[in-house]
């Protein structure tokens, strides 16, 4: 790999199977991908950057589609392993009356299997940016040490390190993810919470300020805190909190928005933008993808994201 990429991100890749309608009903399921790290990446991607991906892929029948899909996308996947084993899965459905269902079998599967054999030296330092995010730590042992071993090569290099708790109760206990966050801490320098589900579960406190400074006190410089009741974002950088609201509050499907938000923000970050104007940009990209089913297939291109960017 000789490019010199903007973006590696590392984590895990499975199968999302879709419905308008509830799982129950539904005679049909749309296919498509997702996976946290490889939604940010591909968000990244499609607004322009070059971005790299880090996984295993199980040989099961869905690897091809995986792996090719990948490609058309523009990612570098050089450094994506094939072995033995299967991808995980996840279906999402929409009654109407109802909450969204999301249900996924993620146990075993090949990411789970990720390694620190798995971080190439010369990989990492080949972009200007590293993205993890508590779920790849939650997929193993050995992945947690996976997402060390990339902080650490890449703070020996002075690159920019990013993360997002992005806490699930369903994957693993606070104290886990506390002590997950604990091991890397004093290499990010870019963190994105939520407030809901991190902030007040894992720090214990109550306030998107309070929770910014006290980050900035353990020496991360940007914090982007993500407050559904707020109706947006709570961006710190350089001793000033900025408020970004959300883009739209018509949301079709709001599986990955999170997600691309990050990888939109990371990606104006890494083109020279402030965070406070990077916010604006993952704002529009969010509030998009929200507009669309599913977490990957909906996050817009560069040319719409731009349009209302400058527009606004």
């Amino acid at each position: 790999m000789g490019e010199k990429l903007d973006i590696i991100t590392i984590g895990e890749s499975l199968i999302e199977l879709s419905s308008g309608m509830s799982l129950a009903y539904a005679d049909t399921l749309e296919k498509y991908y997702g996976g946290d790290t490889l939604c940010t990446a591909v968000a990244a991607a499609r607004l322009g950057s070059k971005a790299g991906y880090i996984t295993r892929v199980g040989n099961d029948p869905f690897r091809e589609f995986l792996m090719d899909s990948w490609q058309l996308e523009g990612l570098d996947i050089s450094n994506v392993k094939l072995i033995d084993g299967f991808n995980g899965v996840y279906f999402i459905g929409h009654p109407e009356f109802e909450k969204k269902e999301f249900v996924y079998y993620r146990k075993k599967t090949a990411a789970t299997k990720l390694s620190i054999d798995d971080i190439s030296t010369a990989y990492i330092h080949s972009a200007d940016m590293i993205y993890a995010t508590g779920v790849t730590q939650s997929l193993s042992l050995s992945a947690k040490e996976t997402v060390k071993k990339a902080y650490q090569i890449a703070k020996e290099n002075n690159m920019i390190t990013a993360y997002d708790t992005n806490f699930d109760c369903r994957l693993w206990g606070t104290e886990d993810a506390k002590d997950a966050f604990d091991e890397i801490s004093d290499y990010i320098d870019i963190m994105f919470l939520s407030l809901e589900h991190d902030v007040t579960k894992l720090f214990e406190i109550d306030s998107p300020d309070k929770c910014i400074k006290a980050l900035w006190d353990k020496g991360i410089k940007t914090v982007v805190v993500k407050s559904a009741k707020d109706h947006g974002y709570f961006v710190g950088y350089e001793g000033d909190i900025t408020f970004v609201k959300f883009y739209t509050d018509e949301i079709v499907d709001s599986t990955g928005s999170g997600d691309a938000f990050n990888g939109a923000f990371l990606h104006g970050t890494n083109s020279g933008m402030t965070p406070f104007e990077a916010a604006r940009l993952a704002s529009i990209d969010a509030g998009l993808q929200c507009h669309g089913m599913g977490a990957i297939k909906s996050i817009p291109y560069k040319e719409q994201v731009y349009a209302a960017y400058y527009g606004q």
